[in-house]
C-alpha cells in the first residue's frame, strides 16, 4: 500500500500538482516582472537597447500603502530596480513602476566612502523577496539588509560584521525625479529627521536602536551626500522611519501609532497577515503550481498602486498646497490610461472602500479647476467612475464627479482638442511630411476612438442620474469612432482638417503620438468596446471582419524596435495596453473558441519570460498587465469597463472561489478541459449569451462553465 501511495504522490508532483495547497501568500514572487526581455524571439525584434520590462519593484509594501521600501539598482529607471543590474545604490521608500519617485534612498555602509562611489555589489543567490519583506546581502560592506513596512512606515534591519563602523548613507540629492531641495538633522540621541522634495515633499522621522555619533557628509564638486554615523553596539542596527507628505510632526505620529515599539519580526508577521487576508479573498483549485505562482504574483502586483498619501490622523496636502482633513483616505491618481481597463475594476471588487476613496481623491484634485483629472492620455477617469457607480460602489460624491466629467466632455480642458472633436466628430491630425516613430503630434485617431468611449461612459452615468438630455447628446457622439474608419484600407486612419485622409499611411509602422498613441493602425483599429456591432458593421460582413482579425493575429511584426511595444502574436502586442481587449472580438462573430486559444497562449507565454523566467512581455503599468492575467485566469473579464458586466471565458483553474466584500462567495467551476464553451449556467439557470452581470456575481452563487474540445 505504501508503495502505491509513493507512486501516486510522485505522479502528482511530476504534473505540477501538490496534495496540500500552499497559502496564497506563499505563491507570490515579488521578483516576477523585474527582469528584462533580451531575446529577439521574446521581444519580437532584435533589441539594440534595453526592452522595457514590467518595471516593477521587489521590495516591501502593504496594499495601496504610502511606503514602498525597495532596492535601487539604477536611478532614473522605471521602478529603480532591474534584475540584470549587479549593484545597489540604496533602499528607497516610494516606487510605482514609472520614471518617478524612488524617494529618500538610504544605504548602510562601513569604512571609507566617497560621494561618487558608495554602491555595493550583490548577488541574487543572497537575495529574497516576499510580500511585506525584502532581504539582500551587500557584498561590499558585508552587511545583511532586511526590510519590512507598514502603511506609512519603514523598518530597516542591518546586520554588520562584528567591530565594523556603522554608517547610513542618505543620498537625499538622488531620486528618479529631479530633487529640488532636501534636509536632514539629528534630533536627540537616536533620532534623525528631514525631508526630500521632488514633485511632492516627503518628510521623515527616524528612530534608531543605536545612538547617533554625528551626521556628516561626503563631498565631491557640487555633490553632497549626508552620512549618519552610529555608535558600535553588539546587535543589528535597526531603524524605524515614519513618513508623511504633510510634516515631520505627522511623520512622527505615523511612526508612533503604526510601528514604534514593535520588533522587526512582529512588523514582518503583520505584513504577511495583511497580504494573506487580501490574497485569500480569491482561492483557486486545480491548475499547475506554475499557474498558481503567476496568478497570485499577479494578484499581489495588482494592489500596490494607487498609493496612500494621507496620514493616520487623516491630514493630507491638497492640490493647492493646503493641509486639509476631509474624512477620507487620500490617494495618488491611478494610472488611468493603463488600468481603467481592468485593474481598477479588480480593485473595486476586492477593496471597494479603497476604490471609493481613490475616486473621492480624484474629485478633490479636480475641485481646483472644475475638471476631472486624468492620466497620460484620454479621459478615462470617466470610465472608472461611471463603471464603479454602475457596479454599485458608493462612498463618493457622485454628483460632483458627474459635473466634472460632463465638463471634461464639453469644455476644452482635460480633454485636448475636445472643441474640434465636438464640432467635426473627429480630431484632425497634422500633415506631417515624414513622420518617424517618435513623432509627437495629436494622436488624433486614438483620441477620437477613446473620447467616443469616454462619452459612452459619461452617458451611462447621465442615464443613471436621470439626466436625459445629456444622455442623448453624449450617446450621439459615441459613434464618432466611425468617422476615422477608412473603408478602402479597413483601418482607423488619420484625417486632416479638410476631411481628407493622412497620405503617409503605413498600417504597420508604430508611432508614439502621430495618429495613434503608442501603437500602429493594427493595434488601434478595433477599439469600440461599447459598440462592437457597429464596429463590425464597418466591414462588408462578419466573415470579412473575422478575416481582418485573423490577419491581426497572424501577420508578423515587421521588426520595428519601439521602447513600449513588445511581445507579439502577429501584430497584436501584449506588451502594451491599447489592444488588450481584442482577443475577445471573435466572440462577436460566433468563434469564441478562437478567442480562448489566444487567451490561453497569452497567459502561457507572456508572464514568466526570459532566461530567469522573471520577465513580463511589457510594462505592468501599475497593475494593468497583472490584472489582465488575474481576470482571464479566473474566467471573466471587464470587456467594456464602463458597463457592469463581464464577458465569460474558460478559466485556468477547475474552481475559483471569490469572497466578496459583502462576505458572499462567488464560485466559478470549470467542467471539462476544452476551449469551446458549450454552456454557461449561473445558480442552475442557463445564461443565453457570454456575459454575467456584476449584480448577479455579487449575489454569491455558482457559475458553471462547461466546455468541449
Amino acid at each position: 500500500m505504501k508503495k502505491h501511495v509513493l507512486i501516486i504522490s510522485s505522479f502528482l508532483c511530476s504534473i505540477g500538482v501538490t496534495r496540500a495547497q500552499q497559502s496564497p501568500v506563499k505563491y507570490v514572487n515579488p521578483l516576477l516582472g523585474t527582469a528584462t526581455v533580451w531575446d529577439a524571439k521574446d521581444a519580437g525584434f532584435t533589441p539594440t537597447h534595453r526592452v522595457w520590462g514590467a518595471e516593477v519593484f521587489p521590495g516591501s509594501s502593504l496594499p495601496n500603502a504610502m511606503v514602498q521600501l525597495t532596492p535601487v539598482t539604477q536611478f532614473h529607471s522605471g521602478s529603480g530596480y532591474q534584475y540584470e543590474d549587479t549593484v545597489i545604490y540604496g533602499f528607497a521608500h516610494t516606487s510605482k513602476g514609472h520614471w518617478n519617485l524612488c524617494n529618500i534612498p538610504l544605504l548602510p555602509a562601513t569604512g571609507n566612502l566617497a560621494a561618487d562611489d558608495y554602491k555595493s555589489g550583490y548577488s541574487h543567490k543572497n537575495e529574497s523577496a516576499h510580500p511585506g519583506y525584502y532581504q539582500v546581502y551587500l557584498n561590499r560592506y558585508g552587511i545583511n539588509a532586511e526590510l519590512t513596512s507598514t502603511l506609512r512606515c519603514a523598518f530597516h534591519k542591518y546586520t554588520f560584521k562584528p567591530g565594523e563602523s556603522k554608517k547610513l548613507i542618505a543620498d537625499l540629492g538622488m531620486a528618479n525625479e529631479r530633487v529640488h531641495s532636501w534636509n536632514i538633522s539629528q534630533e536627540g540621541k537616536n533620532v534623525f529627521t528631514g525631508f526630500q522634495q521632488c514633485g511632492e515633499k516627503m518628510y521623515f522621522y527616524a528612530v534608531a536602536n543605536h545612538e547617533i555619533k554625528k551626521i556628516d557628509s561626503l563631498k565631491k564638486d557640487a555633490k553632497i551626500v549626508p552620512v549618519v554615523n552610529f555608535t558600535d553596539e553588539a546587535k543589528p542596527l535597526e531603524i524605524q522611519i515614519g513618513f508623511s507628505f504633510v510634516s515631520v510632526k505627522n511623520a512622527k505620529e505615523n511612526l508612533e501609532k503604526e510601528m514604534l515599539g514593535k520588533s522587526f519580526t512582529q512588523v514582518r508577521t503583520e505584513a504577511t497577515e495583511t497580504w494573506t487576508k487580501l490574497l485569500s479573498k480569491i482561492t483557486v483549485t486545480g491548475g499547475t503550481e506554475r499557474q498558481k505562482g503567476i496568478f497570485y504574483s499577479c494578484l499581489y502586483r495588482s494592489f500596490l498602486w494607487p498609493a496612500l498619501r494621507s496620514d493616520i490622523n487623516g491630514d493630507f496636502t491638497d492640490q493647492s498646497g493646503n493641509v486639509v482633513n476631509k474624512g477620507f483616505n487620500y490617494y495618488t491618481e491611478p494610472s488611468l490610461w493603463d488600468d481603467y481597463r481592468n485593474k481598477l475594476i479588480l480593485l473595486g471588487l476586492v477593496s471597494p472602500k479603497v476604490t471609493a476613496d481613490v475616486i473621492q481623491s480624484l474629485i478633490d484634485k479636480g475641485a481646483r479647476s472644475g475638471f476631472m483629472p486624468t492620466f497620460f492620455h484620454g479621459d478615462h477617469a470617466s470610465v472608472f467612475i461611471a463603471g464603479s457607480y454602475l457596479r454599485g460602489l458608493r462612498g463618493f460624491d457622485v454628483k460632483t464627479a458627474y459635473a466634472m466629467m460632463l465638463k471634461n466632455a464639453t469644455v476644452e480642458g482635460t480633454r485636448k482638442y475636445v472643441d474640434e472633436y465636438n464640432t467635426k466628430g473627429y480630431i484632425a491630425e497634422l500633415d506631417v511630411p515624414k513622420p518617424v516613430t517618435e513623432t509627437v503630434t495629436k494622436a488624433a485617431v486614438t483620441k477620437t476612438l477613446e473620447y467616443a468611449y469616454d462619452d459612452y461612459a459619461v452617458a451611462q452615468l447621465a442615464k443613471a442620474l436621470d439626466d436625459t438630455a445629456n444622455y442623448k447628446m453624449l450617446m450621439k457622439r459615441t459613434c464618432n469612432f466611425k468617422n476615422v474608419f477608412d473603408a478602402s484600407t479597413g483601418f482607423m486612419r488619420g484625417r486632416l482638417a479638410d476631411g481628407s485622409w493622412v497620405k503617409n499611411f503605413d498600417p504597420y509602422y508604430p508611432y508614439y503620438e502621430y495618429m495613434y498613441r503608442e501603437a500602429n493602425a493594427w493595434q488601434s483599429s478595433f477599439f469600440a468596446p461599447h459598440d462592437v456591432k457597429g464596429l463590425i458593421g464597418l466591414y462588408k460582413s462578419n466573415n470579412a471582419f473575422e478575416k481582418k482579425l485573423d490577419s491581426l493575429f497572424s501577420i508578423p511584426w515587421k521588426g520595428y524596435e519601439v521602447y513600449n511595444i513588445s511581445g507579439f502574436i502577429g501584430q497584436y502586442t501584449q506588451g502594451n495596453q491599447p489592444d488588450h481587449s481584442y482577443p475577445f472580438l471573435y466572440y462577436f462573430v460566433g468563434k469564441q473558441q478562437k478567442s480562448q486559444v489566444l487567451l490561453d497562449s497569452i497567459m502561457n507565454h507572456f508572464y514568466d519570460m526570459g532566461k530567469d523566467k522573471l520577465a513580463y512581455a511589457g510594462m505592468d503599468d501599475a497593475g494593468e498587465m497583472s490584472s489582465w492575467y488575474v481576470f482571464n485566469a479566473m474566467g471573466f473579464y471587464p470587456f467594456s469597463p464602463a458597463d457592469p458586466k463581464y464577458i465569460v471565458s474558460v478559466p485556468l483553474f477547475d474552481k475559483v472561489e471569490f469572497t466578496l466584500d459583502n462576505n458572499k462567495k462567488f464560485t466559478i467551476l470549470k467542467k471539462n478541459s476544452g476551449k469551446k464553451i458549450s454552456s454557461i449556467n449561473y445558480d442552475g439557470a442557463k445564461i443565453s449569451d457570454y456575459y454575467i452581470t456584476d449584480k448577479a456575481l455579487k449575489e454569491g452563487k455558482e457559475l458553471l462553465i462547461s466546455t468541449t474540445k
